[in-house]
């Protein structure tokens, strides 16, 4: 059995404390339980926050599960996704004996306000951050430790440099954290085989996100060494004059007490997420409905990548809303009769048409008409506007024609016939 101690930094504060403790026992039959206590002293706090909304709220007893190879789901959002574990691997030489070591070898900037050490008492914040001048060094390093033939070239001295850049802020593209003008960004790297620019088409995915209503993370496209790198600020910090605020964080993944693996996909859906929204939000109305024009702006732009690790809810002070959107990608498909979504989107799976947005409105709290208004109002949004707005962020024109198949596809107005 191995254990720690887990951390929190509470709303409007600098300086984390003590929450609780988390066990994780090999289990038997090869299945690992993990367990997690709050503690007296911080339950006995006037300002405690539950971690999430769902597996662990404040209680005085012992909370234990099974599932995502026993860790909870909040704790799991705080560790490092494929990236992150790539980088852990090779700065450790091997993998960690089990989840509980990705989670004590991430760099403590991780997502949330989290954080997990084996001493009793936290560690003091982090005060110090790379600067946007550092990328293009950071993205070389990056480029090696993802090239398998270059991999034993990457010394010992530049992995331990991109563990303090961040390995926890999830997905698989390389990623790090950087200051840049006193805010926190999250910066994502170019790839050689990359399609198309993927900063610059990322970037204007959100301003387009924005025309059409919707609430959307803060980006920004910086050339580095000749390359272009996306900045996306980081919604979950805010600065202050001794550091940042540390704001809460929980992942769609882990809202729905679900995996990534194929078992779990009958609860990937937009309908059992709202539910879950409309459970744990203070504006709950709001956010569903903001939920609902996510689902929409996906379906426009064949954004088939829209699982639920991207999508969260965020909380700033005691109540939890919707996060900000971001990771918005467009995908062209070669069909254009039928395209799907990663989650389930109406009466008819995952199909990504407006009669399937529109088959279960209601459960967003939206009427049918008003429905089927902004439906149209977003289609007509997208496709009027996609080309200059990717033109105004820098996108190619080369690059727009391969992206071109993505937007409002044909069959998104397809009428389908029930089985």
């Amino acid at each position: 059995m191995s254990e720690c101690f887990v951390y929190i930094t509470l709303p409007g504060q600098e300086e984390a404390v003590t929450a609780g403790r988390f066990e994780l026992d090999a289990g038997r039959d090869g299945v690992p339980v993990g367990r997690f206590v709050y503690g007296r002293r911080y339950l006995q706090r006037d300002d405690a926050v539950e971690f999430d909304p769902v597996e662990l709220r404040l209680g005085e007893r012992e909370y234990r599960t099974t599932h995502h190879k026993g860790v909870f789901g909040v704790l799991r959002d705080a560790g490092p996704d494929y990236w992150g574990r790539l980088v852990i691997e090779r700065h450790a030489g091997r993998p960690p004996a089990d989840e509980l070591g990705y989670l004590l070898e991430s760099a403590d900037d991780r997502a949330g306000a989290l954080g997990f050490g084996l001493g009793v008492q936290p560690p003091a914040p982090r005060r110090e951050y790379n600067q946007t001048l550092a990328l293009a060094r950071l993205q070389q390093i990056a480029e090696a430790l993802l090239d398998e033939a270059a991999r034993t070239d990457v010394t010992a001295v530049q992995v331990a440099e991109l563990m303090r850049a961040g390995t926890s802020m999830g997905g698989a593209r390389p990623k790090v954290v950087v200051e840049d003008n006193g805010e926190l960004w999250l910066a994502k790297f170019n790839l050689k085989d990359d399609r198309w620019n993927m900063a610059r088409v990322e970037h204007a995915m959100l301003r387009l996100a924005a025309r059409c209503g919707l609430d959307v993370a803060q980006s920004k496209v910086v050339s580095v060494g000749g390359r272009d790198v996306l900045l996306v600020r980081r919604f979950d910090r805010d600065k202050t004059e001794r550091g940042y605020f540390r704001h809460r964080m929980v992942s769609g993944l882990s809202l729905l007490r679900a995996d990534e693996g194929y078992q779990d996909r009958p609860r990937w859906s937009y309908l059992l997420l709202a539910e879950e929204v409309r459970r744990a939000c203070l504006e709950a109305e709001k956010d569903v409905q903001e939920l609902f024009r996510r689902m929409c702006f996906n379906a426009l732009i064949s954004n088939n990548d829209d699982h639920p690790r991207n999508h969260a809810l965020l909380a700033r002070d005691r109540h939890w809303q919707l996060a900000p959107a971001y990771d918005l990608t467009p995908n062209p498909q070669v069909s254009i009769e039928r395209r799907d979504l990663a989650l389930t989107v109406g009466d008819f799976g995952r199909a990504a048409t407006a009669q399937n947005l529109l088959s279960q409105a209601t459960r967003f709290g939206l009427r049918p008409g008003d429905a089927a208004a902004l439906v149209e109002a977003m289609r007509e949004t997208v496709q009027a506007q996609w080309f200059a707005t990717t033109r105004a962020a820098g996108v190619s024109e080369a690059d727009c024609d391969r992206i071109a198949g993505a937007f409002v596809y044909p069959g998104f107005q397809t009428t389908m016939e029930r089985e």
